[in-house]
């Protein structure tokens, strides 16, 4: 992949299930035997996506959640269109965390889309107890581009989230426009590229 249209962060407190959402997009796979693993610094992943008649390269940066890399993960928001918050029902602490992430985000993207991210939704229907108030959910995520609750162990609303996130860059007529003279410029590089190829 030779490009990356759109770029998306994951946020959020450690052990909330970025990295597990992330793989279960890009791969379509949850791994429950692996121990957890603190992700350093950040993680990338690409995945080729339609929308609107059009194939859609998405770059996905997958940040770490530990308090010691914050200052390391800052510099992953730089140029994102669009952010999903993650949090977990089942952990208050996830929920404080929330508008520091939001805050962060902020202070270098100000107009990067974001949207709220409720993970391990199977734990929820398998009765476990929900810390997070959904009408406090509902209110805070009035101001953002949306709200999910998923489940990286079933995938449900997985393919939806990133479909809405795609679906509304494109209908960002300002972004798709940049996008488009993006492209533009890297076929121009490459065909530079082959002419002077001494290979």
């Amino acid at each position: 992949m030779s490009r990356c249209d759109f770029k998306i962060v994951l946020l959020g407190s450690e052990h909330v299930g970025k990295t597990s959402l992330v793989l279960r997009f890009v791969n379509c796979r949850f791994n429950s035997g692996t121990p957890y693993q603190n992700t350093i610094g950040a993680a990338f992943c690409a995945k080729t996506m339609q929308s609107n008649g059009k194939d859609l390269n998405i770059g996905i940066w997958d940040t770490a959640g530990s308090e010691r890399y914050e200052a390391m993960t800052r510099m992953y928001y730089r140029g994102a269109h669009a952010a999903i918050i993650c949090y977990d029902p089942c952990c208050a602490a996830s929920w404080a965390r929330l508008r520091h992430w939001l805050a962060e985000l902020r202070t270098v993207e100000e107009d990067c889309k974001v949207y709220l991210c409720g993970t391990k939704k199977d734990l929820l229907d398998s009765n476990s107890t929900r810390e997070v108030p959904e009408d406090i959910v509902a209110t805070y995520s009035q101001g953002l581009n949306g709200h999910y609750l998923t489940s990286s162990k079933t995938g449900e609303n997985v393919e939806e989230l990133f479909q809405k996130i795609v679906d509304d860059c494109v209908a960002d007529r300002e972004l798709m426009r940049k996008v488009e003279e993006s492209r533009v410029q890297l076929d121009k590089e490459q065909e530079k590229d082959k002419r002077y190829c001494l290979c």
